[in-house]
């Protein structure tokens, strides 16, 4: 690749990384100083506590998005994939299975990712909320208005995610570049007008609000981490975009922006103290009001689809990682893997969104419910990323202490703050990821319930194969492929067919899937072939979390291996589980009976590994848990 080429992919790809990753933290000014400075939390609006909360933000953004997500996290990659599942994923991998810490690091990752699913559901209502309440300020006579075309706007956004986001998502980039010139624009323009506010530069000045301001000052903190909302998001996109890109876009672009708008919206408050109201849309003054309505709700539609994309990607990598059951997955493009849409996913967090925008009615109230469910995902990452550097890169102890000690006695005060609005919205998020973390958990153990169900009564392979051709049944013309799991012994689809058919066909092929703790396995190294004698093979397939799981594609390289297939001479036989709970040990009854209505509604297996429909055949088993 030349020079000029990288350069040109790299300054794309940093120009998609603004429109893409950086929605979230980038429509954050709408908001964030309006709630800091709320009536409800006493926090007196003079030019001392100005300078230190902008400080304070200033000095955040730099620590919390450039120092710890922008410099450390995106190194703890898990082969170029970043988010908190990939993650977990791992961290999983870096101590043993039977390690004392497995267990809690697989808690933490899946709170954390269920914290992750309550921001996701928060973001597009306080973002467009945000946005649409420009008009109040405009008009106040329009503030009825505000909530309706709320959800005018929510519902079209999501009606067309089934589209995809190929058409759209081009104009992604310069909408969101126009947005951040305009909010780097307006901060010069305030700062201008009282050039005192630059003393938020001074680290010093968010240290003496603190001690100054004690109790209030940390209840404050709570609204301060609006600011850095979609950190999170800018790991999660790494696989799409890499690494430089999301750092150009940052340094250059994205936080010289948000530094200067804050530093402005101080400035105006210094000298405008009842812009207090929305400081963000009185900026530039009343003839402003409308065009800065549009941009920025077009800016807070984009954050919220990077946060619905976000949703999907993480469902889909929790399927492969056995929390969740199988949906249904659509692609909505022929060229961008990554591109998907989930219809259950989307509609669910469709009614939680509209749940939170009707039952909150403003971005200020909204804003009680944020702060929990961002630190929480924040302070699991931190802790997952110790355990990286201690077991996966085998840093010194105290380094790993020093890396990621600091940041975690950040997210204890920030997740700290956030808690003290658990009785002002905070309970929403919390709910929601208690729903999901039972959810998540339920499916996990039930699957393992299943496993050891079916290992008890399992008959060994080989000594099945052994004793089946002392006497060998009959066999007719073609292929049979019998699914497996992975310690499975003898499949129960073989043994009903041999009991009902008294047949064996000309070829067996046992196929067990194995899906892997990485994001992706290149498709050469997917398929190895086992040869068992007596024209019978075991066919292993290796997927990673991020992988598109597709039989046929694999099954066709395994021609290089002696193992040619011919699809319309090859049945595939899949047992159909029907599970069942039954008194006794196991979890719950309640636990039970969920897992029971899951597994009921989960995507079969055969439309999930992509098998023609008109090569299956399915044979029903019971199993209890």
């Amino acid at each position: 690749m030349t020079p000029e080429h990288k350069k040109s992919s790299l300054t794309g790809l940093t120009f998609a990384a603004v429109g893409i990753v950086y929605g979230d933290i980038g429509t954050s000014p709408l908001y964030t100083l309006k709630t800091i400075f709320d009536p409800e939390h006493g926090l007196a609006l003079n030019t001392f506590n100005l300078i230190g909360i902008v400080s304070l933000i200033f000095w955040g953004l730099t620590m919390i998005v450039s120092l710890k997500y922008v410099t450390l996290m995106l190194r703890a990659d898990n082969r170029g994939e970043g988010g908190i599942m990939a993650l977990m994923a791992l961290t999983l991998n870096s101590v043993t299975r039977s390690s004392r810490c497995y267990m809690p690091l697989l808690m933490i990752g899946v709170l954390g990712a269920t914290m992750f699913y309550g921001d996701s559901v928060i973001t597009p209502a306080i973002s467009v909320l945000g946005a649409i309440e420009g008009l109040e300020v405009a008009a106040p006579a329009l503030s009825n208005y505000v909530v309706p075309l709320t959800i005018i706007v929510l519902v079209a956004l999501y009606a067309v995610q089934k589209r995809g986001t190929a058409g759209i998502g081009r104009w992604f980039g310069p909408i969101m570049l126009v947005w951040f010139f305009a909010l780097a624009v307006m901060g010069v323009i305030n700062i201008v007008k009282a050039p005192v506010i630059l003393a938020a530069l001074n680290p010093l000045n968010a240290f003496a609000f603190m001690l100054e301001n004690r109790f209030i000052a940390f209840v404050a903190l709570g609204a301060v981490v609006l600011a850095f909302t979609g950190a999170e998001a800018l790991y999660a996109d790494m696989g799409h975009f890499g690494k430089k890109p999301i750092r150009a876009a940052w340094f250059l672009i994205v936080f010289p922006a948000l530094a200067l708008n804050y530093l402005g919206q101080g400035g105006l408050l210094i000298t405008h103290p009842e812009a207090i109201a929305n400081p963000f849309y009185q900026q530039l003054g009343s003839w402003s009001i409308y065009p800065l309505v549009v941009l920025s709700t077009m800016a807070a539609v984009i954050a919220s689809q990077a946060t619905i994309s976000g949703t999907f990607s993480m469902t889909k990598q929790a399927i492969a990682l056995n929390l969740l059951p199988r949906m249904r997955v659509l692609h909505t493009s022929e060229s961008e893997i990554g591109q998907i849409y989930i219809p259950a996913v989307n509609w669910l967090q469709l009614v939680a969104v509209l749940i939170a925008v009707v039952g909150f009615g403003s971005s200020d109230k909204l804003a009680g419910a944020y702060g929990i469910a961002v630190t929480a995902t924040m302070l699991a990452t931190t802790i997952l990323t110790f355990f990286v550097t201690r077991y996966r890169w085998h840093l010194p102890l105290a380094l790993c202490f020093g890396a990621t000690g600091f940041f975690i006695v950040m997210d204890i005060a920030l997740f700290a703050a956030s808690s003290l609005k658990l009785f002002h919205g905070g309970w929403f998020p919390l709910l929601l990821g208690a729903v999901l973390f039972t959810v998540m958990l339920t499916w996990k153990r039930g699957r393992e319930l299943v496993f050891e169900n079916l290992q008890k009564h399992a008959i060994p392979l080989d000594d099945f194969l052994a004793s089946l051709f002392v006497a060998p049944p009959s066999r007719v013309y073609g292929t049979a492929i019998f699914l497996r799991g992975e310690s499975d012994g003898v499949p129960h689809a073989l043994l009903h067919n041999l009991s009902h058919n008294k047949v064996l066909h000309e070829r067996v092929v046992f196929l067990t899937v194995h899906m892997r703790e990485v994001p992706w396995v290149p498709l050469t190294e997917q398929a190895s072939v086992q040869q068992l004698g007596h024209n019978c093979f075991q066919l292993n397939i290796q997927y990673g979390f991020k992988d598109e799981p597709d039989i046929p594609k694999v099954m066709a390289q395994c021609a290089q291996y002696g193992l040619p297939f011919e699809m319309m001479e090859t049945s595939f036989f899949i047992a159909r589980q029907t599970v069942i709970s039954a008194p006794g040990g196991g979890m719950a009854p309640w636990r039970e009976h969920l897992y029971v209505a899951m597994s009921r509604n989960a995507r079969s297996a055969a439309d999930y590994y992509q098998i023609p429909t008109n090569r299956v055949i399915e044979l029903g088993t019971q199993v209890e848990i």
